[in-house]
């Protein structure tokens, strides 16, 4: 198998993960955490798509969808850049107010679209482009989008589980 076409279809698999996850729950289940310090289901998808969007632009050198769509307002937000919910607390997670589900599901897949159509267009010898010199060692194109792709199924794991918490609850 060509690595464009691992990548893609693990890229690809992530948009009916995050549905399942949000599906059928309310704006209040959205930003309901099942405990004290746990993350609500809104939150972690929120943040799972913020983290590709903005490492995904970085590489493409191109603007976030998070600041050039409406995506931050119907998600209770400022466009900010930086703002990809990490070392968030608790005041900033209950921020993070997502009209509905669909808001989410519609800025994952316009997020996951953007990378695979980027996907498509690598070489294999573009993988080991560095695109951060800054960690020891430098992280390359290819450490980056398998990192991105490790979080967003980390944390989409962590939404399902949420979501079978309090939809029971």
């Amino acid at each position: 198998m060509d690595v464009n076409d691992l990548l893609i279809d693990a890229y690809g698999r992530l948009p009916g993960l995050v549905e399942s996850a949000v599906a059928g729950l309310s704006p209040e289940q959205l930003r309901q955490a099942p405990a004290a310090g746990a993350n609500p289901v809104g939150w972690l998808v929120w943040h799972l798509t913020r983290i590709q969007d903005h490492h995904v632009a970085a590489v493409l050198g191109e603007a976030q969808l998070w600041t050039t769509g409406d995506w931050a307002g119907r998600l209770g937000l400022e466009p900010d850049p930086d703002d990809t919910g990490f070392g968030h607390g608790p005041d900033q997670i209950a921020a993070v107010r997502p009209e509905n589900g669909r808001v989410l599901v519609d800025y994952h897949r316009a997020v996951v679209d953007r990378t695979r159509a980027y996907l498509r267009g690598l070489r294999p010898a573009d993988l080991d482009r560095v695109v951060d010199p800054t960690w020891d060692p430098p992280v390359t194109l290819g450490v980056r989008l398998l990192s991105v792709l490790a979080d967003d199924l980390q944390h989409v794991g962590q939404a399902a589980y949420v979501r079978g918490l309090i939809a029971r609850g």
